[in-house]
């Protein structure tokens, strides 16, 4: 669900704009150009505002059309204006450019104005350019449009050369050649001009007067520099781009009896170039349009006769046909076919022209698939239906797997690039009608395959393009064909959209086959349940994968049409795949989906699974054993449900399988290695879904290979490597819980004592376990273990886990072992219930209330920390955590086991938690204070300040307050400095912040702080009692870096802040005096720089206080400023010179200067 509301919000961003709403904004952008192209900062704050108004309209470019014309107008105003110096032209060029970089400059060409005064003036900036200048690029690439537009006047260029003798006797240059040499001179430059270039020669080559004189040598000297060039050279690379580009132009605009002579020498010559070995993607690209513009020109440009023409289209028609076939609306082909086939005339240089589309399908880039793909499609719409039926055949080869003639010619690895042509160009003849029905039942087998295409290579696969490209062959055959056409095939396409569109791995492709079922639905009106499929599955709902798996896919079995495709799709395709997560999502969808389709799961499917589940490849057996897990439990409930007995569906063979599968697995030692740490999580789940299911195994010898997998599995988690560890751990105990209710229970309700006895003694003996993984794993199995079996046994639990979370020596870094053995011992609590006058040894009483507490409050301080960083932070917030589940377990039952002294501690120690610096734990603390403040069933007794506390964290604001947001949780926490008892802890929390080193935590905790303190300036009592805790806290703290060192920065800041002003003025104050003694006291032997430089801010910050303080003072910093290290000798000559400009008084106005200047001048 989460994931479909951002989905939802993604989308609504994207804001769909109406019109060009900003033109008075560009109109006065342009119109101050001229004021701002002097200075550099304005130009590019101009540009930067422009850029930003015109990439708004990047994805509905249309809405400047209006706007276009007076744009340009006024752009090219300046540039025409002889006044304009050149940095102002430029800087009108660029904005140009920026327009069409929006819009395409196709739709702008024919708005540059084309006056036959235009040509000289163009021309002349032209050759005033500086080809090699990289910051005016856009100038020249604008004029060469420009120009190109200019050069379709439709007058003889003759008329423009006047009489050829100028006055000074030298013959100048005809027009024609001049324009020539511009467009040679730019297409072998590597900037954007040559794609300007390019267009120039396309539109200037076809006049009539320069194709009869020039037209040959150009196309001489284009191939002249394309056979010259190579591309493995960067300037190769650049000349081929230009030469390409410039004959693709030409060949796509020019007509074609004037082309025709040219191309089969331009086709040869680029078969010579082999571009198709070059690893420049642009280079193949262009060749691939070369040569199907080349291919145009060989056939004649007529619509071929035979093309397959959809009648009339109506969705109303479609929508209320549905059910009843569709009516036939072929159109009947005249008779007179056959005389028109004769005419074709078909060059022998088109096989080649196809060979080379076909091979270019398989490129490994996308755009030169595309760009041949759609060839193919131009191509075989002027050939013969013959010739063009052999194109399709060739086609098809492409989606060959194993065909010999296929290998030989394409290595192995090529595969997936061909398949992804291949559906590209099947869409494309799809869409120009040219897959006659006949085809129809070749291509959709193929297009069925591709649809589930995933090949794994590696550690992960290929095949996302070819799923996308295959729902888009879906969506164009929806628009090609006519109903009636498609109807034998309507059940595969659409089980198979299905598919593709709840249980595909990748968000787009499960779009894409959404948007095809929809047009599908729509077009075609015969896909079944079509609307009611489509609302289910509409673009945003596919957009969460776990949602597709879980929920709708459940909807979408309910008609009967796709319910076993979708459970055979799973068991063949999915619970294999090579991802973990969708082998586990698969699984979970199929329990959903057996209560469709119970008889056939249990008599086909199990049956076929059971074997997979043994057998040798990893991923299917870890598929197969958690699809047989969720299977057999979703068959046992239902089974229960309908008042059957439990092994209603299951025959002698099948619950044979399930129990072997652990002994073949153990026989065959596949609980071993990497393998083992998919197939141990994995058979857990079965042990835990085999006893939810309640098997009839009881007193079977499979119990204790179950027990005994369990044991091993908790025993060897050290040795698994750390990303399965959790994972396992959770299996584990998952499987062992389920495990002990359903077998190791009586009649009575008891366990058998023998049993009890080895099993609760063996697993305590384990948590003294070197290995802290072990510790883990026993711990949290401890936890898990049914009430039954911790009877008479409770204080030897408690014992055992209460040793776990002890530090000593020897498991300082133990973390995560104390973490579990917390949440273990809440865990516990729970499962035995409370009792306070019962036995200790069976419920949570009097007599062991307080040890249990005492356990969880020695755990509240840990701050162990190591290479990982704060590691105590994961036991502080499963004590926090154990906490608030005892302390509500006993408020609901027996509210008075716990006194005022446990509540306190409880509260006090949270509120210091909810002071500190990392944000997680801080906002772990913060809901844990308030769930404890704001119970109701009945409330918590004895929490201190209760109505101030009520008064801070008001009920309404509990969803609201965001404690991960330093800013929201800092002023909050910083008002309980008023109450009393909660003072010195919120004090102890608040030094680690205002000190720490986090910016924003830094700014916020103090600034609430220093509010705090101007609240309380005047109240002498207040600010008695808080100096009395500061000192408390630093007291306490001495030589406890964690606190210290912070606790020194922020009395720096408080002093430097005047928040002791009041005390300034009496002499000797005993807050200072303290604080002098502490702060000496803390330095004492130190070599931690942080600590000493923090100390000499509150030294320099001590100096305000009057008395003989100040002697001392001065020595002690005098004492630092002869320090053995030069960073401290420096900071304080530093800060004791701030000091003296800051506190005047302290020094003798006659020697100040003297002071100053030793101070500033000596290099300490």
């Amino acid at each position: 669900e989460e994931g479909q509301n951002q989905e939802l919000g993604v989308i609504t961003t994207r804001s769909i704009l109406e019109s060009f709403t900003e033109s008075q904004e560009v109109r006065g952008l342009i119109g101050n150009l001229k004021g701002v192209f002097g200075d550099l900062v304005t130009r590019e704050m101009t540009m930067e505002k422009f850029i930003g108004i015109m990439d708004k309209y990047q994805e509905q470019p249309h809405l400047l059309d209006h706007h276009l014309e007076w744009m340009m107008n006024s752009l090219l105003d300046i540039v025409r204006d002889s006044g304009s110096p050149p940095p102002l032209a430029h800087l009108a060029f660029k904005f140009l450019y920026i327009i069409t970089k929006v819009r395409g400059y196709k739709l702008f060409l024919p708005l540059f104005p084309h006056e036959v005064g235009d040509l000289q003036p163009v021309l002349d900036m032209l050759v005033d350019q500086n080809p090699k200048d990289s910051e005016t690029w856009e100038t020249r690439y604008m004029l060469l449009l420009w120009l190109s537009m200019i050069c379709l006047i439709p007058f003889d260029l003759a008329r423009f050369d006047g009489n050829i003798i100028s006055d000074e006797g030298h013959a100048r240059v005809p027009t024609m050649d001049r324009i020539l040499k511009i467009a040679k001179c730019y297409l072998v430059v590597s900037d954007k001009a040559r794609d300007a270039a390019a267009v120039l020669v396309s539109k200037f080559i076809v006049r009539p007067d320069v194709r009869q004189k020039r037209m040959a040598d150009f196309l001489d000297w284009t191939l002249s520099m394309l056979s010259k060039s190579s591309f493995q050279t960067m300037e190769g690379t650049v000349v081929m781009n230009g030469m390409l580009q410039a004959l693709a132009q030409l060949f796509k605009h020019g007509k074609r009896e004037d082309c025709l002579p040219y191309a089969a020498t331009v086709l040869e010559c680029l078969d010579n170039c082999k571009l198709s070995q070059s690893n420049q993607m642009v280079l193949r690209k262009l060749g691939m349009k070369l040569v199907q513009r080349l291919g145009l020109t060989f056939v004649k440009p007529k619509v071929a006769k035979w093309r397959y023409q959809r009648g009339c289209r109506s969705l109303a028609a479609n929508l209320q046909a549905q059910g009843s076939v569709v009516q036939n609306q072929i159109i009947t082909v005249p008779a007179n076919e056959a005389d028109d086939e004769e005419e074709y005339d078909v060059p022998a240089e088109i096989e080649n022209v196809v060979e080379q589309l076909l091979v270019g399908l398989k490129d490994k880039d996308t755009i030169v698939r595309w760009s041949a793909a759609k060839g193919i499609g131009r191509i075989s719409g002027r050939l013969p239906k013959e010739l063009a039926d052999d194109v399709i055949g060739s086609l098809l080869d492409c989606f060959s797997l194993n065909k010999t003639c296929f290998c030989s010619k394409i290595s192995f690895q090529e595969t997936d690039n061909a398949w992804h042509g291949g559906c590209l160009a099947l869409a494309e003849l799809g869409r120009r009608g040219l897959l006659l029905p006949s085809r129809i039942s070749d291509v959709v087998p193929v297009i069925l395959k591709a649809l589930t295409y995933d090949e794994k290579r590696g550690a992960c696969s290929v095949g996302s393009n070819v799923r996308d490209a295959a729902c888009y062959v879906c969506w164009a055959f929806a628009r090609a064909y006519d109903p009636a056409e498609l109807i034998p095939f309507i059940n595969r396409i659409s089980s198979a959209l299905v598919i593709a569109a709840i249980f595909d791995r990748d968000v787009n492709c499960r779009r894409a086959a959404s948007a095809a079922f929809q047009e599908n639905v729509g077009r075609q009106g015969t896909f079944p349940h079509g609307i009611e499929i489509l609302t289910a599955a509409d673009y945003f709902a596919v957009g969460n994968r776990v949602n597709c798996y879980l929920t709708i896919s459940v909807y979408i079995a309910g008609f009967p049409e796709y319910t076993q495709p979708m459970i055979d799709h799973l068991v063949n395709m999915k619970i294999n795949h090579w991802d973990s997560v969708i082998r586990e999502l698969s699984t979970k969808a199929l329990h959903n989906l057996t209560p469709r389709a119970p008889e056939y799961m249990a008599d086909v499917v199990l049956p076929r699974l059971l074997p997979l589940s043994v057998g040798t490849d990893l991923h299917t057996r870890h598929g197969a054993i958690l699809a047989c897990a969720e299977i057999t439990h979703a068959l046992c409930k239902l089974a229960e449900e309908n008042n059957r007995s439990i092994t209603y569906y299951f025959n002698e063979e099948s619950l044979e399988g399930l129990k072997q599968i652990h002994q073949e697995l153990c026989s065959r030692q596949l609980y071993r290695g990497l393998g083992g740490e998919l197939m141990r999580p994995a058979v857990c789940t079965l042990i835990e879904k085999l006893s939810l299911s309640k098997m009839p195994f009881r007193e079977d010898p499979i119990i204790g290979g179950w027990q005994w997998l369990i044991n091993d599995s908790l025993r060897s988690l050290s040795l698994v490597s750390s990303a399965a560890r959790q994972h396992i751990k959770e299996s584990a105990v998952s499987a062992l819980a389920a495990l002990c209710n359903e077998y190791y229970i009586n009649e009575k309700g008891d366990a058998d004592p023998a049993l009890q006895d080895e099993l609760v003694t063996q697993y305590v003996s384990e948590l003294q376990n070197t290995e802290e993984m072990i510790r883990c794993g026993f711990s949290r199995a401890l936890g898990a273990l049914p009430r039954f079996l911790l009877k008479g046994r409770l204080q030897q639990v408690l014992e055992g886990l209460k040793k776990v979370t002890l530090i000593s020596p020897a498991d300082v870094s133990f973390a995560e072992s104390r973490r579990d053995a917390l949440i273990a011992i809440a865990k516990v609590c729970q499962t035995v219930g409370v009792k306070g006058e019962g036995s200790e040894e069976e419920y949570v009483c009097k007599d062991n209330v307080t040890q249990i507490y005492a356990t969880l409050f020695t755990a509240v301080t840990d701050y162990t920390t190591d290479s990982r960083g704060d590691v105590g932070g994961w036991v502080r917030e499963a004590a926090m955590t154990s906490l608030m589940e005892v302390t509500l377990l006993l408020v609901q039952n027996e509210a008075e086991l716990i006194n005022a002294n446990i509540c306190k501690q409880i509260m006090c120690w949270l509120a210091q938690q909810s002071a500190e610096k990392i944000d997680k734990f801080r906002a772990h603390a913060g809901s844990v204070f308030l769930t404890l403040l704001h119970f109701d069933h009945p409330p918590v007794p004895h929490i201190p300040h209760r109505e101030e506390l009520e008064r801070i964290f008001p009920r309404s604001e509990k969803e609201t307050l965001n404690w991960n947001a330093a800013s929201e949780a800092f002023p909050r926490i910083t008002q309980l400095l008023g109450l009393p008892t909660y003072q010195y802890y919120v004090l102890l929390g608040l030094s680690v912040s205002v000190g720490g080193l986090t910016e924003t935590t830094l700014r916020y905790s103090a600034q609430s702080l220093f509010d705090y303190m101007k609240k309380i300036q005047n109240d002498s009592s207040a600010m008695e009692s808080f100096c009395e805790t500061l000192l408390k806290v630093f007291e306490d703290n001495l030589r406890n870096d964690r606190v210290s060192v912070p606790l020194l920065t922020m009395l720096d800041q408080m002093l430097a802040n005047g928040c002791f002003d009041i005390f300034t003025m009496q002499e000797n104050h005993p807050f200072s005096v303290k604080l002098f003694t502490l702060c000496k006291e803390e330095i004492k032997r130190s070599k931690d720089i942080r600590k000493l430089r923090s100390s000499i801010g509150v030294f320099c910050g001590l100096i305000q206080f009057q008395g003989d303080m100040r002697e001392k003072v001065l020595f002690q910093l005098f004492l630092l400023l002869c320090h053995p290290f030069p960073v401290i000798r420096k900071t304080t000559a530093s800060q004791v010179y701030e000091m003296l400009i800051t506190y005047s008084d302290v020094v003798d106005p006659a020697i100040m200067d003297e002071v100053m200047a030793i101070l500033s001048d000596t290099n300490w």
